[in-house]
């Protein structure tokens, strides 16, 4: 295509042939959700910078190199938002929501925006899903939100990935682990990127999260975190771990894991694939962030959240072929000859797609013949023609497009004979189906 006229680096345009896949898994996480009384919230693309340079932190390589940021014609900085925790925490505080009987359990779906390298599962604009606990301290919500995602995970098929936690300790018993750790990078500033550099004096635990390779295998014998956290810290981290035994959540402790962004603390979390395709790949990270509600402004107020990118969870989903469900059906194909034929088509339709049915009717005037070739293009599951015969009988042929079947029905009762018809063929498709090796996606089809 010429000049910019088309897709910008970094974005993915998802069509109609492949969109059911990201409906289902959405609606799919939206419905894992609810069963552990979390419920929707939305929130906008955009946001006032300061928001992120607050939560995010200045020091991470979010805020660093990859947001999306401008000044509006206000001349205020705006961005585009690079993950949905802040801006939930924000929606809590402006609307009240602390004032509503605690915990307060929401989750997301939305875009998120980084400027960075684009590449298999990493895109300039890609999706999460994201769940936020906010009012509960107890390790026991760190547990659920993780068995959350594993529940999740299940559900849709996936199989080859594991979990890793660690906990990074509280602001207090941190300082004890941020000084260990910058009298280790000190002793090899020489060799460190310029980035981390700039965070050795402010923030020597981001270097651990360092894309560089050279900076990444410094890091490998720098100090660890877990024995640096305090006593409360210590039984909260010990606490969780007893209740993913009680849940048969199995996990590996992690001690490297700090995640990217600053508001953590205690419990971090993540759900890695193994699938030897995607081995590496992380789906999910999440954690314990007990002070952003207040940085924010609000009172302090214990919180827990993850995010899982919808992207990466797709293509783990595909390259270890985990089976999705069919892609939606045209239900029925009414194909005409002339104008009061059309007319009838437009009644009849009209009635079907009342009752939830997907019919399609030509808008292009094409022949029956055309008509019928295009029907059985778009995987129409049922035919019929209706011509001045049909019309001056009331009668017509309904076609079954799988085994060519035909059965007589009434114009006048259309829907009425159409609905028997089309369970019938479901019942019999039922009644011939194998059970020895169900799914639950093929469970979720049965009962559609």
């Amino acid at each position: 295509m010429a000049g910019n006229i088309q897709a910008i680096k970094g974005t993915k345009d998802t069509l109609p042939s492949e969109s059911y896949k990201s409906q289902y898994i959405e609606q799919a996480a939206l419905d894992t959700a609810k069963t552990y009384g979390f419920h929707e919230m939305r929130t906008p693309v955009f946001e006032y910078t300061e928001l992120f340079d607050r939560s995010v932190g200045e020091t991470t390589d979010v805020v660093q190199k990859e947001m999306y940021t401008f000044n509006d014609k206000g001349d205020r900085s705006i961005t585009l938002r690079p993950e949905g925790t802040a801006g939930a925490v924000r929606a809590f505080l402006e609307h009240g929501l602390f004032n509503e009987p605690l915990p307060q359990k929401v989750c997301y779906l939305t875009s998120c925006y980084r400027y960075e390298k684009p590449q298999a599962g990493r895109l300039r604009e890609f999706h999460q899903f994201g769940i936020e606990c906010f009012g509960a301290g107890s390790p026991l919500a760190d547990a659920e939100v993780i068995a959350l995602a594993n529940s999740y995970f299940t559900f849709l098929g996936l199989e080859e990935y594991s979990l890793e936690i660690n906990s990074i300790g509280c602001p207090e018993c941190r300082k004890k682990y941020q000084e260990a750790l910058k009298a280790y990078f000190e002793e090899r500033k020489g060799d460190l990127c310029e980035t981390c550099l700039s965070r050795l004096e402010r923030n020597p635990m981001r270097i651990l999260d360092c894309k560089s390779p050279v900076c990444s295998k410094i890091a490998e014998n720098a100090p660890v975190v877990l024995d640096y956290i305090c006593d409360d810290c210590k039984e909260h981290f010990e606490k969780l771990q007893k209740y993913l035994d009680t849940m048969n959540i199995p996990y590996t402790i992690n001690a490297q894991i700090v995640r990217g962004l600053d508001y953590y603390t205690r419990t971090v979390f993540e759900f890695v694939s193994q699938h030897e395709k995607t081995k590496g790949l992380v789906l999910c990270g999440g954690g314990r962030y007990d002070g952003l509600v207040e940085e924010l402004g609000g009172s302090a107020l214990p919180a827990c959240g993850l995010a899982i990118g919808l992207e990466r969870l797709l293509m783990a989903m595909e390259e270890s072929g985990v089976q999705f469900p069919e892609a939606p059906k045209c239900n029925l194909s009414i194909v005409t000859a002339g104008e009061n034929a059309m007319l009838k088509a437009v009644e009849l339709s009209a009635d079907l797609r009342a009752q939830g049915y997907s019919v399609n009717v030509d808008t292009v005037g094409r022949s029956i013949k055309a008509q019928m070739k295009y029907a059985n293009k778009i995987g129409s599951e049922f035919t019929v023609v209706i011509g001045d015969n049909e019309l001056e009988s009331n009668i017509a042929q309904l076609k079954c497009m799988e085994d060519g079947s035909q059965t007589e029905v009434s114009l006048a009762e259309f829907t009425e004979c159409f609905e028997r018809a089309y369970m019938n063929q479901a019942v019999a498709a039922f009644g011939n189906a194998d059970f020895s090796n169900l799914t639950q996606v093929d469970i979720n089809n049965l009962l559609k």
